[in-house]
């Protein structure tokens, strides 16, 4: 079993393909809260005015979704899990323009199948 779970070994499935689940380690989850910047709010609000996609905000989610799923993988780890499954990803908005992330799933062992 390696101690650094690789991204292949993560899904959103409740199993992982070619392997088989011998122990349940938990729930595991990483969490982010974010808020948008005074310039980071200007410059989106010109992107407004102008229509399509607001990339800063993009910008901005992207890296919280990062950071959580980074989070969830070590929390992972430490729990001495080889894979996650079930990952799923929540978002809130806890006060104006403050904005949490949330990822998780079920931490397991999981061993090739023979």
């Amino acid at each position: 079993m390696s101690s650094a779970i690789s991204p292949e070994n993560v899904t959103t499935a409740f199993e992982l393909p070619g392997h088989r689940v011998v122990r349940s380690c938990g729930v595991v989850r990483g969490i982010v809260v974010r808020s948008r910047s005074l310039v980071g709010n200007f410059f989106a609000g010109f992107q407004t005015i102008l229509g399509g996609n607001i990339t800063i905000y993009t910008s901005l989610c992207e890296q919280a979704r990062a950071d959580a799923f980074t989070e969830m993988v070590e929390h992972a780890e430490q729990h001495g899990a080889n894979a996650v499954i079930g990952v799923r990803y929540d978002a809130n908005e806890i006060g104006p323009g403050i904005t949490e992330v949330l990822a998780y799933g079920t931490a397991v062992i999981a061993e090739p199948e023979r």
